[in-house]
């Protein structure tokens, strides 16, 4: 496969080493204190792979190699907004990947049938706020260095 094309799959079995090599450079980055919707753990690369819920899970691959993560979720538990989530690998940022992977996963969520979607970021964590500040997400709760970020779609 040739390494610049770039694809976003929705995760399955297919993907089920490479999300465990990710999740694994994830966890030991020690960048997970910033996302941690899940353990980053070969088991949970495996839950996701074959998953079948309502929730959605995409990887955002460059060739063979999974460079961003997004999630839509909630929708297994009954809410009408899902949340968003995304981690991009470090050689991903800066280049307009992590922008990329929201406008689907955006286009995906109004696909579903949302008309809002939500999120949450630490504070502190200033290349994300800035990001969905320019997607249009007005952060309105605060959960003490996180806020809730909400947008219409």
């Amino acid at each position: 496969m040739n390494l610049d094309v770039l694809q976003i799959c929705r995760i399955d079995a297919s993907l089920e080493a490479a999300l465990a090599v990710f999740f694994e450079t994830i966890q030991a980055s020690g960048e997970a204190e910033f996302f941690h919707p899940h353990p980053f753990t070969a088991q949970e690369a495996s839950r996701r792979a074959y998953y079948r819920g309502a929730d959605l899970y995409y990887a955002l691959l460059q060739g063979e190699q999974i460079i961003g993560y997004g999630m839509l979720r909630g929708w297994d538990e009954g809410y009408t907004i899902p949340s968003l989530g995304i981690f991009m690998a470090r050689a991903a940022r800066g280049r307009g990947l992590g922008e990329l992977l929201m406008h689907f996963l955006h286009a995906a969520a109004r696909a579903r049938g949302a008309e809002k979607i939500r999120l949450t970021v630490y504070t502190h964590n200033a290349a994300a706020v800035s990001l969905y500040q320019k997607l249009g997400y007005r952060f309105e709760d605060a959960e003490s260095d996180q806020v809730i970020g909400y947008m219409d779609l």
